[in-house]
This record gives structure tokens, sequence and C-alpha cells, in this order.
């Protein structure tokens, strides 16, 4: 007499402490061996380019002080490492009893761009790209919907039958980035400022998609940057170098404003068109623009409540 015994089928691996974000940033990288391999590319890319400590390391909001140095350090020679720079990055929190808020005048602002180059070299963006997280938009006057106006005028600035509306990130009280993100790379300061840890970050872009004003980027390679153009002074969830593969935003210059400065590209402004402050200090010129102006929100039909108004003189 002979017994059939039903064969073993072999088992997956299994790996102990495979966090969450582990998990869904290894399956992208495993679907990029079907049909969307060229459409994943750069998070494939991304995996190969992680070290092990990057890969494995735990969410912002549970390093303990030790593990956020040990980051921070390892950050640090990578810059060494990567762009022959020499930075600090710090981990600049928010300050007790601040909500920051960004007002424009319109009427003053003049389309010069000075804004969109500060934040370019303020925060390392990648040269090659002539990456910004600002972008202005030529309008034309009598309307404040964007999809009328353009991002690649040339010529002089001003135009008669123009106006400029800079956009960059809203700081939305009700952030529809954050709520799509599906690890919580992404989420809202007691400040008021949305940040990202770009080590967690798998890269799915649905933030991206989530924002109605387009201000997030997406980086499709390692960012370019010339040693002698590094900005050294920087901040975890702020300006520090971001990986590629990852999607990253403005911080309302975090690593600036935390420590009591003006925004970069407010003080690149030529025309004094930006305003920026603490909405809950009375005495703020931030505060008088919005209880004696006539402010506007972008969108406001869509209820993400933003923290940048608009105003015309």
């Amino acid at each position: 007499m002979t017994t059939t015994e039903t064969p073993q089928k072999p088992s997956l691996p299994i790996v102990e402490n495979f966090t969450r974000r582990a998990a869904v940033k290894g399956a992208f990288a495993t679907l990029g061996a079907g049909a969307f391999v060229a459409a994943i590319s750069p998070l494939r890319q991304a995996a190969r380019n992680s070290s092990a400590a990057e890969f494995m390391q735990t969410h912002y909001s549970e390093l303990s002080p030790e593990q956020k140095a040990d980051v921070i350090a390892r950050l640090e020679a990578e810059a060494k490492e990567k762009y022959d720079a020499d930075v600090t990055i710090a981990d600049d929190r928010p300050i007790p009893g601040t909500k920051f808020v960004y007002a424009i005048n319109l009427s003053v602002c003049n389309g010069n761009g000075k804004c969109v180059e500060a934040c370019h070299k303020e925060n390392n963006h990648d040269r090659d790209t002539n990456q910004s997280y600002i972008r202005v938009i030529e309008m034309p006057k009598g309307t404040m919907d964007m999809e009328k106006g353009s991002t690649t005028y040339t010529g002089a600035v001003p135009k008669d039958d123009k106006f400029y509306l800079p956009v960059q990130c809203q700081q939305c009280d009700e952030p529809p980035c954050v709520d799509v993100c599906p690890v919580k790379a992404t989420w809202k300061e007691e400040d008021g400022i949305v940040v990202v840890d770009y080590n967690w970050c798998i890269g799915c872009r649905y933030c991206e998609a989530a924002c109605p004003y387009h201000a997030r980027r997406f980086n499709w390679k390692k960012p370019e940057v010339p040693a002698k153009e590094v900005n050294p002074d920087q901040s975890y969830l702020s300006n520090r170098i971001r990986p590629v593969g990852v999607v990253e935003k403005c911080t309302y210059c975090l690593h600036r404003t935390r420590r009591g400065k003006l925004p970069a590209c407010l003080e690149a402004c030529p025309t004094g068109a930006r305003v920026f402050g603490n909405i809950l200090d009375p005495k703020s010129n931030i505060r008088w623009i919005l209880e004696n102006k006539r402010v506007y929100i972008l969108k406001e039909e869509l209820g993400t409540k933003p923290a940048f108004f608009y105003y015309f003189d």
C-alpha cells in the first residue's frame, strides 16, 4: 500500500519588522517587472538607490532624538559624498503660538520672476530642469481662471492687459494631498505648514494628483546641483536635497521662517508684493492685511481652506 502526499507549495519568505511603507515601496518596485515598467521606472531606480539604513528608516514622527541625530548625520555624509558639499541639516520644529499665512498684492506683482529664482536657489532644486515651487501665471485682466493664464510668457513685463498670479503650495487647512497619502508621508504641522518626510515617501504621486493647485513636484531623476551652488543651511523637512523618486513641495522656507527669518521668495521680491507672518499675532502685517483688505483665495469652491491669500489695492 502506498500513500500519496499532497505536494507542499513553496512558502514565501517572511521578513520580520517589515513596515507598511517598506511593503508598499517593495510592491511598487515589483510592479516594475510588469506592464508599467516604463511608467514607474523612477520608482525602481529609487528603490535601487536606497541604502539599507534609509530603506528601513522609521517614520519621522516615530524617530527618537538619538535615531534622528543618526539619520541627520547620515544625510549630511551623503550630501558630502554625492555633492561634495558640507551641509548642516537641522530639525526645525514649529514655534508655539504660530500659524503662518502668506498674502500677495496682485496690484504690485509685475511678473519679474525673482521669487521663482530665489526659491530655486534657496531650496536646492535640480539645476537641469530649472525646478521651483513657484509658478507665476500671466493672466488676462478680468478673470481669476488659471486655465486662461500662461506660465511660459516672454517679453517685457508688466503688459498693460495682464496681471501676474504667483502660485505655490497654499498650505491648506483641509489639504487633499495629505488625505490621499497611503503611508502618511505628508502631514500638516502645528504652525500650518504641510511637510513631507522625503525618506518615507514612496513616490506614488497620489498627493501630486490630488493637489488642485499643481503645487507638488516629483523628482524624476537625481537632482543636479553644483557643489558651489548648494545651499548648506538645510532642514530635514525642508530644503535638504531630495532623493530621486519622491514628491516635494514648498514649506514656506521653514528652515528660515521657524528661525525668525522671512521666506526667500519674499526677500527677493523687488516690488514688495509679498506679505508673510503669524496670523495669531494681532500686531503683524499679515493680520492687518486680512482684516483690512478684500482678500481672495484660489478655488474656494473646493473647500481646501488655503492659508494663502491674494488681494488688489
